[in-house]
């Protein structure tokens, strides 16, 4: 421990936030980082507990505390302190490949465990791992380290996501030849083109693969497998294959006047609002809620995004609908630490809305009973219902309150209520056996039915977060080491 007395001494300090008012006028990042003396008071918070549940990665409690990929944190927060910022990233890049990722996107796991969070605030740990992995970048420290024995052995990974990117990354550090095939125009799956620019600048995405290319890691875009790349053809050229093509199906909503024009899934909006951007000009699939009143259908992290971004594309009004009950300001008797806290967060999105707006734009326990089309077939109309928690054998279940019904002007309708699985086409290209959940069937070892295809990420585990999705593929590329070399020393 780099001072012992540091969670006393000093208070937990954030990145500081541009205003909703500034930001909201541009599509980067809006966290400048802390001055270098306080980053490492913030690390110095750290106390290396002996049972450090920050790096636990554990399911509790109906949920998951802890990092998955068991980042030593205490070790690189205490190098931080120290000033030793080169062994910091060393340490840190044993567990997690995509820091830069995670220390932008990840809701922290790390933190809800955090030891110091029992009796007050937790330690910065993800703005600390942030800061360690920018910091390698500015002194020159992350720069490609292709592997000096190639072992002749050749790994198709299909989908470029987080964990499609982990697996490649592990197995070409191995030795192996791997070839990435991504189905989009860029590399990065959900990481590109489902979470906003100003949450994850895409450059940040194209510097890490480029290392990745200096370092023999092929990438094929525009290669849709399962259609317009034979899955046989993969199988019969490669030692083994990786499916990481995500969960992409998206929940729909079944009420009357669907078909109307101006309802889209979120991520459909989310993917033309990063297109827009990233090609200026471009106007195929383009979606814009530009002077529209915007209704979004789900209060997790992907409808908290499709509020900022409608907002930013200059949107009338703004309205996030919540199927569940609000969760309360702190931590129930019942969600002890260290369980994942299940408190209400107001996310960057709902508080852009909130000073553009003058109001929270969430109704909870309402969901969208009917779609009004207009006399062009457009939406212009929701129907609302309200709804109320009821037990059903055993579990909560979400009923409609009878009368409740009203109608909200909407010109655009989002649907973020999350994912059902995998798109069956893959599945059924490579003839690999899903579950009950749509999902692709791995249950031990990441190996599918078939003995040479393995899955990973959401399309194994369901909807998830990016630090799951790098977890698993890690894992994966283990189970892929040992099958093709009979043993492994990736970890």
């Amino acid at each position: 421990m780099g001072k012992p007395t540091g969670f006393l001494e000093y208070d937990r300090h954030v990145n500081p936030s541009q205003s909703p008012a500034q930001r909201v006028k541009h599509w980067n990042e809006f966290h400048p980082p802390l001055d270098l003396a306080q980053r490492q008071k913030q690390a110095a918070r750290c106390m290396d507990c002996g049972v450090p549940f920050c790096q636990s990665g554990i399911a509790l409690g109906g949920g998951f505390t802890g990092c998955p990929l068991h980042n030593m944190a205490p070790e690189w927060n205490d190098l931080i302190y120290h000033g030793n910022f080169e062994e910091a990233y060393k340490r840190l890049r044993k567990t997690n490949n995509f820091p830069e990722f995670t220390g932008r996107v990840c809701p922290a796991l790390c933190e809800a465990a955090c030891t110091c969070g029992l009796h007050g605030d937790p330690v910065t740990v993800r703005e600390n791992e942030l800061f360690v992995v920018e910091k390698a970048y500015e002194a020159g420290i992350v720069k490609p380290q292709p592997p000096t024995v190639r072992t002749g052995k050749r790994v198709a990974i299909v989908g470029s996501g987080p964990a499609g990117l982990a697996a490649a990354d592990q197995l070409n550090r191995r030795g192996h030849t791997v070839t990435v095939f991504e189905r989009a125009d860029r590399v990065g799956g959900l990481l590109m083109y489902g979470i906003p620019n100003m949450k994850l600048e895409k450059s940040v995405i194209d510097r890490r693969i480029r290392i990745m290319q200096d370092e023999g890691v092929a990438f094929k875009t525009g290669a849709d497998v399962g259609r317009d790349v034979p899955a046989g053809g993969l199988t019969s050229v490669f030692d083994a294959v990786i499916l990481c093509c995500g969960a992409k199906n998206p929940r729909d909503l079944k009420v009357p006047g669907r078909e109307a024009k101006g309802v889209h899934f979120a991520v459909d909006y989310l993917t033309a609002a990063t297109r827009s951007l990233l090609d200026p000009g471009r106007k195929s699939g383009e979606i814009s809620a530009k002077d529209k009143r915007v209704v979004v259908v789900g209060g997790g992290d992907t409808g908290n995004d499709c509020v900022g971004t409608a907002i930013r594309q200059g949107c009338a009004g703004v309205t996030q609908l919540e199927m569940m009950p609000r969760p309360p300001e702190k931590r129930a008797d019942s969600n002890p630490w260290p369980e994942w806290p299940r408190v209400e967060k107001t996310d960057y999105g709902q508080q852009e809305a909130i000073a553009l707006f003058g109001h929270d734009p969430r109704l909870y326990q309402r969901t969208v009973k009917e779609i009004v089309a207009d006399e062009n077939g457009a939406v212009s109309q929701i129907v609302t219902v309200s709804l109320t928690p009821r037990q059903e054998n055993g579990r909560t279940v979400m009923v409609p309150v009878e009368g409740s019904e009203e109608r909200l002007p909407c010109e655009l309708l989002l649907i973020a209520a999350g994912f059902v699985g995998a798109e069956s086409y893959i599945a059924e290209s490579f003839g690999v056996e899903t579950d009950a959940r749509g999902s692709i069937a791995a249950p031990v070892g990441y190996r599918t039915s078939d003995p040479k295809i393995f899955a990973a990420g959401d399309a194994r585990r369901g909807q998830s977060l990016v630090v799951h999705a790098i977890a698993e593929g890690r894992g994966a590329a283990m189970e892929v080491d040992k099958f093709l070399m009979g043993y492994t020393n990736l970890i």
